[in-house]
């Protein structure tokens, strides 16, 4: 009994003070309008002129006409290209091309295993190679990370060449 009378009590004096402290926050006055809101917003400045076709001709300065030859943007300049610059690009990108290949040809052997068919080599064993702990799926991951790997510094190479006025047909 006394532990149901005290938490009674405890409950009356917690709805008291909630409720006291409400009182005091409705009965403070509102806060009063500042003088910056009655002033009106500065956005009403000037209104932009739109143009039409009968009061094109009053326009004073330059108007920008869609199809206007002398208005058009000018095509980049086609200066040489620097040959020393094409060529060490091209063995560059023949030195990745070919790591590419190889991986390709690495990765055909861990398929063909996964798949169940037999190994590409003659004997089926490897007799320079070592034995590999990893499983074929990690194999074949890494080799697929190299490759695109690979894959990104072949696209860098071409977005350089391409931003010093190379074309990609003169890397092929």
């Amino acid at each position: 009994m006394p532990r149901s009378l005290s938490f009674a009590i405890v409950l009356t004096l917690f709805a008291t003070f909630s409720a006291a402290a409400q009182s005091q926050e409705s009965s403070a006055p509102p806060p009063q309008a500042s003088s910056q809101d009655a002033t009106p917003p500065a956005e009403a400045k000037k209104p932009k002129k739109v143009w039409t076709n009968e009061n094109v001709s009053s326009a004073t300065g330059t108007v920008s006409v869609v199809g206007d030859p002398k208005n058009q943007p000018k095509p980049p300049s086609s200066k040489p290209t620097n040959a020393q610059y094409v060529a060490s690009v091209r063995k560059q990108l023949e030195k990745l091309q070919g790591q590419i290949a190889d991986i390709d040809k690495q990765l055909v052997d861990p398929k063909k295993f996964s798949e169940g068919e037999p190994s590409t080599s003659a004997s089926g064993v490897k007799l320079n190679k070592r034995y590999e702990r990893e499983p074929i799926e990690v194999q074949m991951r890494a080799l697929q990370a190299q490759k695109k790997d690979l894959e990104s510094k072949v696209d860098a190479l071409f977005d350089e060449a391409r931003k010093k006025g190379v074309e990609s047909s003169q890397l092929r």
